[in-house]
């Protein structure tokens, strides 16, 4: 059984910074690319960010490039989301999910970001 556990949220001033982290268990991290996800209080899910299997390509969404970096330790079957300048219209409930995922695969409870002064 797929299970990804998100971590790391929490409350942060303007311009800080946050590390979220994914935990995954029950399939073959390290054959698989992953992605982080969003979804802000009111709106739909977002994807933010995707890296490939052996962590050598990363992929964001134009809201979040520059300002956040996606990576992973297939070691300790962990992904990451480093998360810097950040900005109000960040805060959301984070997720992580493998790609492709299964019509099974659910969502995991995620992890809060809260952006505010």
């Amino acid at each position: 059984q797929v299970q990804l556990v998100e971590s790391g949220g929490g409350l942060v001033q303007p311009g800080g910074s946050l590390r979220l982290s994914c935990v995954a268990s029950g399939f073959a991290f390290e054959n698989y690319s992953m992605c982080w996800y969003r979804q802000a209080s009111g709106k739909e899910r977002e994807w933010v960010a995707l890296i490939d299997s052996p962590g050598m390509y990363q992929n964001y969404a134009d809201s979040v490039r520059g300002r956040f970096t996606i990576s992973r330790d297939n070691q300790k079957s962990t992904m990451y989301l480093q998360m810097n300048s950040l900005k109000p219209e960040d805060t959301a409930v984070y997720y992580c999910k493998r790609f492709p995922s299964s019509a099974s695969d659910s969502w995991g409870q995620g992890t809060q970001v809260t952006v505010s002064s």
